[in-house]
């Protein structure tokens, strides 16, 4: 497939898939950056709103791979695209829900329309790109995704303490309804990713190999959501509750973003995915406990959101490089249950950090957070090494 496109082609699809990325990043994300104003419209504690995080995320894991598996067969603009219509449809309800659960519930349908979304443009990505250079393909296509922390994120938090929190609701809808007709004009008719059955992805869950690896997606993301889901009220702690200050540190977080996931697709290419992994853990080990010391100094507060945004981000191509190694005759579906353990570690994290916040209060969630990294790696290590002894005993019985 990947000589199917002239490269000149197959870069303007890599931007036009990222530009669908960052359309879904800005939905999904933009709720971490108005946890606030949402709890205080709807009279809930800034805990009881992180629901909102925790239902999303829980409904991406489970339908991400039988998303994947149910539209194997249909044409894959037709499922990009009807997966924005879907995203728009949920994140309207969104915007005027009155309730907790109104909201909560409209973020299920949300979840469904990313789920078909950034999974397949990965897939793409892998399908039209050589090998030798598939990790910048997908960090630029999840540069979309990074990018809608630098821009989309903090627009919307903005948007919501300016003009209240349904404002940003609506400007992502608008924006998922007209991309949606663009890919259906754009993306190529002849695109090709091989999916799953239903069947395919009980051998999945069958394949140890393959589940160990992703659950590394599943502990990651589980630390950093400890800290991530109530960003919101760690920089007001560390600001003096200014909120006009909370959409400056989300777009710096963007920055360190769209840095680490390019870096992340760099290391990825240069050093392999292990290694990238290596570090990874040990930034977010060195870094999450920084959150626990509050206040800190405005511009030395700016510098630590920034670097650990690089480190969080930074993962994603490696992550997917040694997945779609691990099942290469099943991509889309390998990379649909990684894109589940991300929001599988949302929901832990998120729920985590809910109720230590309610235990102990803002300052403990970063030690935690540290803690959940640390245990990350040792997993990282003893599957790797688990990975290795196996394809040594396959080896010498061949």
């Amino acid at each position: 497939m990947a000589d199917a496109l002239s490269k000149a082609k197959a870069s303007s699809l890599l931007w036009l898939l990222a530009a669908g990325n960052f359309i879904v990043g800005m939905g999904v994300f933009l709720v971490i950056g108005i946890v606030s104003p949402i709890a205080e419209a709807l009279g809930v504690s800034k805990a009881d709103a992180g629901i909102i995080i925790t239902s999303y995320a829980v409904a991406y894991a489970l339908l991400s791979p039988i998303g994947a598996a149910l539209t194997g067969r249909v044409p894959r603009r037709m499922v990009l695209a009807g997966s924005l219509v879907l995203f728009c449809l949920g994140t309207l309800i969104s915007a005027v829900s009155t309730t907790l659960t109104m909201l909560a519930l409209s973020r299920l349908i949300v979840a469904l329309g990313a789920a078909l979304y950034t999974p397949l443009s990965a897939g793409v990505a892998v399908a039209v790109t050589p090998i030798e250079e598939r990790g910048r393909a997908l960090a630029k296509v999840f540069a979309g995704m990074s990018m809608a922390q630098v821009v989309g994120v903090p627009a919307g938090a903005w948007m919501a303490y300016r003009f209240g929190w349904h404002a940003p609701f609506f400007l992502v809808a608008a924006l998922a309804a007209v991309f949606a007709v663009v890919l259906l004009r754009m993306v190529p008719r002849n695109i090709h990713v091989p999916s799953g059955s239903v069947s395919t992805i009980l051998s999945a869950l069958g394949n140890l190999r393959l589940m160990l690896a992703v659950s590394f997606t599943a502990m990651l993301m589980t630390s950093v959501y400890i800290a991530f889901t109530f960003f919101g009220p760690i920089i007001e702690a560390s600001t003096g509750a200014q909120s006009n200050m909370v959409p400056l540190y989300f777009a710096l977080f963007g920055i360190g973003a769209v840095s680490g996931n390019f870096i992340g697709g760099y290391l990825s290419d240069r050093f392999g995915a292990f290694r990238t992994l290596v570090m990874v853990c040990l930034g977010h080990m060195a870094l999450l406990p920084l959150f626990s010391v509050m206040p800190w100094n405005p511009w030395l507060l700016a510098l630590i959101v920034t670097v650990w945004s690089g480190f969080a981000w930074c993962f994603v191509p490696p992550q997917q490089l040694r997945l779609v190694a691990i099942a290469p005759q099943t991509p889309a579906l390998a990379l649909a249950l990684n894109a589940a353990m991300v929001y599988a570690g949302i929901a832990i994290g998120s729920s985590i950090g809910a109720g230590l916040l309610d235990w102990k209060g803002l300052p403990v969630l970063g030690i935690a957070a540290a803690i959940s990294a640390g245990l990350t790696l040792i997993q990282l290590l003893v599957t790797d090494r688990f990975a290795r002894q196996k394809s040594d005993a396959i080896s010498s019985a061949a």
